[in-house]
């Protein structure tokens, strides 16, 4: 059972930065002028894409036995990155928006990478889905910097 509560809090970590993700997104869109629809559809779509891994990381809390996580991640635990977001927010243009959810994107690899380098035993199918979704938030990060980049680009 050692086994299963080890893979439970590595799981439930990856809950927790999804839940975070959410949040952020959330407030992002929220932040974002009404003008910038491209924006808004994108970080609503985030959200929702981490909604559904949550989802799927929860099922697999259950399956093992455990209580999965309905928070977001504690103080030193991965980074508190999308609820600094909230407090951190000084405008809304699009550069600093899109900084800010960068940020918070390289945070989720960095859950992501230590989940897949913990000790915590785990099924070849445990690790595809996070593996894959990995992926997706690689996928996510990246449309997120490209945007960034951009607007960076057109600003100069």
């Amino acid at each position: 059972m050692a086994t299963n509560e080890k893979l439970v809090s590595v799981l439930n970590g990856l809950i927790e930065i999804n839940n975070d993700r959410i949040e952020g997104y959330k407030k992002a869109a929220d932040e974002t002028d009404t003008i910038d629809v491209d924006l808004q559809a994108i970080f609503h779509k985030m959200a929702g894409d981490s909604s559904k891994y949550s989802g799927e990381l929860k099922s697999e809390v259950a399956g093992l036995g455990g209580d999965a996580a309905d928070g977001t991640t504690n103080m030193g635990k991965v980074y508190r990155v999308w609820m600094d977001i909230k407090s951190t927010f000084t405008g809304k243009d699009r550069t600093t928006i899109l900084g800010l959810c960068e940020y918070g994107e390289d945070a989720a690899q960095k859950a992501y990478e230590e989940a897949l380098e913990s000790d915590a035993e785990m099924s070849a199918e445990i690790r595809q889905m996070i593996t894959e979704q990995k992926s997706e938030l690689k996928t996510a990060h990246d449309m997120i910097k490209k945007y960034k980049d951009l607007h960076e680009a057109v600003e100069a």
